[in-house]
């Protein structure tokens, strides 16, 4: 399906929402809803959404790490391992 196949102005929801939920629920693009001609919200399977937050998630660590670099806040790897084994000795 493509997405422009998925955009329905909200009367379409509001008539069709067990069709609109069994679509995205069986993995089909998200359904884009309009109002008033622009794009509102989107409605998507729960499979798809907990995808994109974890995709979110991964993406945020790497900016993190990404401005740790630029700042100079990093270690050696020597560094990170003379830590792991200290935090190990002490079990």
């Amino acid at each position: 399906m493509r997405y422009s196949d998925s955009v329905k102005p909200i009367s379409y929801l509001k008539s069709h929402t067990a069709e609109v939920i069994r679509n995205v629920a069986e993995g089909q693009a998200p359904c884009v809803i309009t109002q008033h001609g622009e794009a509102k919200a989107v409605v998507q399977g729960v499979a798809e959404y907990e995808k994109t937050q974890e995709t979110l998630a991964l993406l945020r660590i790497l900016a993190l790490g990404e401005q740790e670099i630029a700042a100079g806040e990093t270690m050696s790897a020597d560094e990170v391992f003379a830590g792991a084994d200290r935090l190990l000795q002490r079990d």
